[in-house]
């Protein structure tokens, strides 16, 4: 919870349907960032050092604990390390085995992260976003592209002309 506004009803929902029973709940006070990477906000350390290994942390969605790729896996090597287990309720994590390690390292799965750019790639382009990097300069273009630069026009338009980034521009015209 961020602002005084908020509430946690909705998490406290999603976890009584799921049948936990008496749970200790660790909320963050109001106004604390959820730009915090979650190892530095207070509950969350305090709920670390309350768990015990075997213990199950409980979460109504992931994004209600961390924001980015990197924050999840730094959160769940530090699970992993204090042996406890995650269990996300609701959401598009709900469904992962987040705890997946491989069998003979014991490092988390890379699947996972390979999982989480792949879902951050599908929202972008849900929302508009192409996502990736822009093509380079078509082979057959490079000279379209070197005589027009020469010619006075701006990496920029350029860039736009053809689809691709300045940097693709500048790498095509670098040697003249």
């Amino acid at each position: 919870m961020s602002t005084d506004q908020q509430s946690t009803a909705r998490q406290d929902l999603v976890l009584a349907e799921a049948g936990i029973e008496d749970p200790i709940a660790f909320e963050e006070a109001p106004g604390t960032s959820s730009r915090l990477h979650p190892l530095q906000r207070p509950k969350f350390g305090e709920l670390l050092g309350c768990a015990q290994p075997g213990d199950t942390v409980h979460i109504s969605e992931m994004f209600r604990l961390v924001r980015g790729n990197q924050c999840i896996l730094d959160v769940l090597e530090v699970l992993h390390r204090d042996q406890l287990a995650l269990r996300i309720h609701d959401g598009a994590f709900s469904a992962m085995d987040l705890a997946a390690r491989h069998p003979r390292t014991g490092e988390l799965q890379r699947d996972l992260q390979r999982e989480l750019t792949y879902d951050g790639l599908r929202a972008a382009e849900a929302k508009g976003s192409k996502g990736g990097r822009r093509p380079a300069v078509a082979v057959d273009e490079i000279g379209t592209v070197r005589t027009s630069y020469l010619e006075g026009r701006s990496t920029a338009a350029l860039a736009r002309d053809h689809g691709v980034s300045r940097g693709a521009i500048r790498t095509a015209v670098a040697d003249l």
